[in-house]
């Protein structure tokens, strides 16, 4: 089982090293279109929370000896579904899309695939991911820490992003 466990962990961390290399090509375009980076005092806390999320998913389920959820079948796919909405949400803000707040002055805002019904899907799968994942492995205690911590930093996190996008494209709050 712990064989399962690594797996996993190796999977998603695979999967954050590639997003992270999307976000810095679409840093690099947006730059040079003419963009800005804004929020950059809180970025280093969201960066330490996403990786003291996994350091303690992994204390928690080692040292302990937690197991995969005898519900593992509902967690894995809600984590599916997650991951295909994570996709989705990607895709429709295409180069627009980043991990750091970055903007294009007079750039329109993306009102495509989740966009559509919601201002921040990604926010939501990552709110949601850091409940589902640690439920897979009855990891009880790294499902409510950063939940709480998830949801006082998204708090910050998307005053700072409106704010900004208010100020330089077309969003408007309330759209």
């Amino acid at each position: 089982m712990r064989e399962l466990f690594w797996l996993f962990i190796l999977f998603v961390c695979v999967q954050r090293i590639s997003e992270l290399i999307i976000a810095k090509r679409n840093e690099k375009w947006m730059l040079s279109q003419g963009g800005y980076e804004t929020g950059t005092r809180h970025y280093p806390f969201i960066v330490a929370l996403h990786i003291s999320f996994f350091i303690s998913l992994i204390i928690e389920v080692e040292l302990l000896h937690k197991t995969i959820n005898s519900d593992w079948p509902l967690w894995l796919t809600l984590f599916l579904l997650t991951q295909l909405s994570r996709v989705w949400t990607l895709r429709s803000l295409g180069t627009f899309w980043n991990t750091k707040i970055i903007v294009l002055p007079g750039a329109k805002i993306v009102k495509k695939g989740p966009y559509r019904w919601v201002r921040h899907p990604n926010y939501i799968i990552v709110t949601m991911e850091f409940i589902i994942i640690p439920f897979l492995f009855q990891a009880y205690y790294t499902a409510l820490i950063f939940t709480l911590l998830n949801a006082f930093m998204l708090t910050v996190r998307i005053a700072a992003e409106e704010q900004a996008l208010m100020n330089a494209t077309d969003f408007k709050k309330g759209y």
